[in-house]
């Protein structure tokens, strides 16, 4: 029987290493838990017929926005991006959020070496299971996870200030349009009260993600949109996380398109904010984010209403390029 039990520690000890290893993987594996503000950081939604075609540059956003990641409209042919995602044809095909070239290699190596060495008994710069060379291993795969934490957030952009000309903020006399090739982005005219419905729109948005108020965001934003606030919630729930988005501060804008379509109107607006964003679990201690520090970002906003008149109501969110 004793020497039963002495083969069956190693095995108890790699189980235990396993665990502990998945737990850091897990983590690993949402770099951008602290990026978790409505709409996650990525790109989603729908702009009717200009879905797939590139928005224009803006004083806000000089490089444009980033193509959908999740849409439900389906593809059509249209000039725009230069370089777009393999899209699927159809209706609700969602895209994978691509990862860092760099952290596929980097992360794929790491914890490919340790989960390798794991299993036949050894540690990624050790060996042995059993007493110090187990104690070695966890200290090994903890140090591997700061490292790998560090190197997301090295040479990920965490959303700072785009680099491009002062712009003021949304006021009565609103933003310049901008023109590309002398063609007018500007079909449908947008007064200070749209502004200032936009900028209310995103603080009541942030706000109803916080308090997990899907039926609110309802009156906030398209069907489409809710749907995809509401699996981003829940995905979060299933990890027992939370996201706290607070003390949020628009700090400039402008309108990059607006035009009109089967009578619907649509406008465009390039919005920098910061915030403080983060990530706890269910008793509300904080697993991710800096309490103390504000997160600053630039997002394209797209809105709708029926023509001329009605609410605007949130059809889209698009990411600036990282740069």
């Amino acid at each position: 029987m004793k020497q039963n039990s002495s083969r069956l520690m190693p095995r108890k000890s790699i189980i235990l290493a396993a665990g502990a290893a998945l737990s850091m993987l897990s983590l690993v594996a949402h770099p951008d838990v602290a990026d978790a503000r409505a709409g996650g950081g990525m790109s989603m939604g729908s702009r009717g017929s200009r879905t797939y075609s590139a928005p224009a540059p803006s004083q806000t956003a000089p490089f444009g926005a980033t193509p959908f990641q999740r849409t439900m409209t389906p593809r059509q042919e249209a000039p725009g991006y230069g370089a777009r995602a393999p899209f699927g044809a159809g209706a609700g095909m969602a895209m994978a959020r691509p990862r860092h070239p760099f952290m596929s290699g980097f992360m794929g190596g790491l914890i490919g070496a340790g989960l390798f060495g794991m299993v036949f008994g050894h540690g990624m710069f050790s060996s042995g299971m059993g007493g110090g060379g187990f104690l070695g291993l966890l200290i090994q795969l903890a140090l591997v996870f700061f490292v790998v934490r560090w190197a997301i957030r090295r040479f990920s952009n965490r959303g700072g200030g785009t680099g491009g000309s002062v712009a003021s903020p949304f006021g009565a006399t609103g933003p310049a349009a901008p023109q590309q090739g002398g063609q007018q982005n500007v079909g449908v005219a947008i007064t200070a009260a749209d502004y200032q419905a936009f900028q209310q729109a995103l603080i009541n948005i942030q706000t109803a993600w916080s308090q997990q108020n899907v039926d609110a965001m309802r009156h906030m934003a398209t069907p489409e949109m809710v749907s995809y606030f509401n699996n981003q919630l829940t995905e979060l729930a299933s990890r027992g996380a939370r996201n706290v988005v607070s003390d949020l501060r628009f700090e400039r804008g402008d309108l990059v398109e607006s035009w009109r379509e089967n009578g619907a109107d649509y406008a465009t607006v390039a919005m920098q904010y910061s915030m403080i964003d983060i990530t706890t679990d269910m008793t509300g201690r904080v697993i991710e984010g800096d309490p103390s520090n504000r997160t600053t970002v630039t997002e394209l906003w797209t809105f709708v209403r029926a023509a001329g008149l009605g609410t605007w109501l949130l059809s889209a969110i698009q990411q600036t390029p990282r740069r």
